[in-house]
């Protein structure tokens, strides 16, 4: 690999150059250039260059430049070993009000479906990294009949909480692995600051994530911000480069670790996938979480009623290119690589009331009541308290009464992982593993779909 820079200045004068390899030095040269050999064929790698000067000071760490080098054998999938990724999302305070605990990922059989777990979320905040929920994270303690290990959390113990539970849960499946997701939906507006800084940003994340405390228990970094140089709960204003260099900065820092993004999925035309470099960041992620689910809801709330996470467009759809189809072909066409990209699944339906119309399409009064929120329903409630009526565009919906729900099942999930495979997209993922049924079967269904 050749490598060139521009020279450094200094007051001092510069002395040499350290060349940095996935964030380990390989290198010191005077020149402004090196080869670097001895390297692997079809392999990843990221280099930046940092100056020193004649007090023997070193300056900042250079922008990264992602490489692949040639030979090897085709592009592997994110995961290697030929395997799809397969990941679904635990939410820190599922352990509130759903007592859904890490344990249920193993007596629901799930645990031994996934490969990865997206641990939700960590805060960004002040443009860092930041501890979402201190107590849910490391501090409650489970009894026995909670934890993983069938053991009772002690006051003294130097880990407790979810932190704790993933540790036990990758004791007993050694091949998982857990990310640390930051951000989401009520944080990203932390990331205006994090863009402003990014290397400083990717510091922060890489020092919490690798906390002593903790740092077995996590194999890389998530970034969900909703969304980049457009809106979501706020509007950012980062502009469309803001994404790339914070996700270089993060590969800079994190090397081999992983590092990936949730993303939009909105394929319409000047939407928020063409708002931001998605493919100039793509060298820098193991992959995207694309997230194909939400486009139509009760915020909507006279309708008309549409299925929330479509597959393909339909005669009447309310918003042209809010599809999974729409998203994909787009950030493939904007040079996103396919395997790259994961297909996303909403554990749960998004539903009205006050209408009669059993086909999509039809008027509404508001949002169908839900256990946890209006409008929304675990997909465990809804299988049997509002049973599917029919299918479009590749998922579910339900009439019953005065109530219109749509949800994807065994059956629709299994149809999306076929047409994901077709695609040649890199795996699979799900908002979140608490909407299945105790015995996770739509976990079994998107893990026996993907090949």
């Amino acid at each position: 690999m050749k490598l060139s820079w521009a020279a450094a200045t200094d007051d001092k004068g510069v002395k040499n150059y350290d060349v940095l390899r996935d964030g380990k030095k390989v290198a010191t040269v005077t020149t402004t250039s090196y080869t670097d050999t001895g390297l692997s064929a079809g392999t990843d790698y990221s280099y930046t260059v940092q100056a020193r000067d004649t007090a023997d000071q070193t300056g900042p760490v250079s922008g990264s430049v992602a490489v692949r080098t040639t030979g090897g054998t085709t592009t592997p999938p994110p995961t290697g070993g030929g395997s799809k990724v397969k990941l679904g999302y635990f939410t820190e305070w599922g352990i509130y009000g759903r007592n859904y605990n890490v344990k249920n990922l193993v007596t629901s059989g799930s645990a031994s479906k996934i490969t990865h777990i997206n641990y939700a979320f960590g805060n960004v905040t002040g443009g860092k990294c930041a501890i979402g929920d201190s107590y849910a994270d490391y501090d409650k303690a489970f009894t026995a009949d909670q934890s993983v290990s069938g053991v009772a959390d002690t006051w003294d113990q130097p880990l407790r909480g979810n932190f704790n539970q993933l540790r036990q849960l990758k004791a007993k499946y050694p091949n998982i692995k857990v990310l640390w997701s930051f951000g989401g939906w009520t944080w990203s507006g932390g990331f205006a600051d994090a863009a402003k800084n990014p290397a400083a940003f990717a510091q922060s994340c890489y020092d919490l994530v690798h906390d002593p405390r903790w740092a077995d228990v996590f194999d890389g970094i998530d970034i969900d911000w909703e969304y980049p140089n457009a809106c979501g709960l706020t509007c950012d204003t980062s502009g469309p480069a803001a994404f790339r260099n914070l996700m270089s900065a993060l590969r800079a820092k994190f090397g081999k670790e992983l590092v990936t993004a949730a993303v939009t999925a909105d394929g319409s035309a000047g939407g928020k996938i063409e708002a931001t470099d998605y493919a100039g960041a793509s060298p820098y992620v193991d992959w995207y979480n694309v997230m194909t689910y939400d486009f139509f809801g009760a915020w909507d709330a006279k309708g008309p009623t549409a299925p929330h996470s479509p597959l393909t467009s339909y005669t009447g759809i309310p918003k042209a290119g809010f599809t999974t189809a729409d998203a994909m072909a787009k950030f493939k066409a904007q040079g996103v690589p396919a395997n790259k990209l994961l297909i996303g699944i909403g554990f749960y339906g998004r539903g009205w009331t006050g209408v009669t119309q059993d086909a999509p399409g039809g008027t509404a009064t508001g949002a169908a009541s839900g256990t946890y929120e209006a409008g929304i329903e675990d997909y465990k409630v809804l299988k049997n308290s509002c049973p599917v009526t029919g299918t479009v565009a590749g998922t579910a919906y339900a009439h019953c009464g005065t109530n219109w729900w749509s949800y994807d099942t065994p059956a629709t999930i299994k149809s999306k992982m076929a047409w994901a495979n077709s695609q040649g997209l890199g795996g699979a993922f799900f908002w979140e593993f608490s909407g299945d049924t105790s015995d996770g079967e739509l976990v079994n269904a998107l893990s026996s779909g993907l090949s």
